[in-house]
């Protein structure tokens, strides 16, 4: 069984390389299954440790069409590991924001949001509108404004 041991990284750090390591060992077409050592995290009394175990295993459930996993508490009684078995490649961190970018724009926007403008019912609103200055004196030559809220 190959191995890729994730401890000592941050969890961003240790789902790229966990990537990196999974899709070469896919390219290689391994028939073995991978045990991810990403150990217990570190608990204190009534939270759940193990930041970079939670990762793994969150985007495991979302790769579930590429590949299988098991905790290894199921396997091995050992929570400090998590055994993948390995389908097809994974995308990277790089394609997933292609598809996200792609996603995002793909949603039909109208000009006035994407510049930003405020609607016409916004407009017409006062409570929306700036305050204006009024006058409030006029003296000779001289006019005295205030701005009334």
């Amino acid at each position: 069984m190959a191995e890729v041991d994730l401890h000592g990284y941050t969890v961003d750090e240790a789902l790229r390389i966990f990537i990196d390591v999974y899709n070469r060992h896919v390219r290689r077409r391994s028939e073995e299954s991978l045990r991810v050592i990403h150990g217990y995290g570190s608990a204190t009394e009534g939270l759940d440790g193990g930041k970079i175990r939670l990762k793994i295993r969150t985007f495991l459930e979302g790769v579930g069409d590429s590949l299988d996993w098991k905790p290894g508490e199921d396997l091995e009684g050992n929570a400090g590991v998590t055994i993948v078995f390995p389908r097809k490649i994974l995308p990277t961190s790089q394609n997933q924001l292609a598809a996200d970018i792609l996603a995002f724009c793909s949603i039909p926007r109208t000009e006035s949001k994407i510049a930003g403008k405020r609607s016409r019912n916004q407009r017409s609103d006062p409570r929306s509108r700036p305050p204006r200055p009024t006058k409030i004196a006029a003296k000779g030559d001289g006019e005295t404004y205030m701005t009334v809220a």
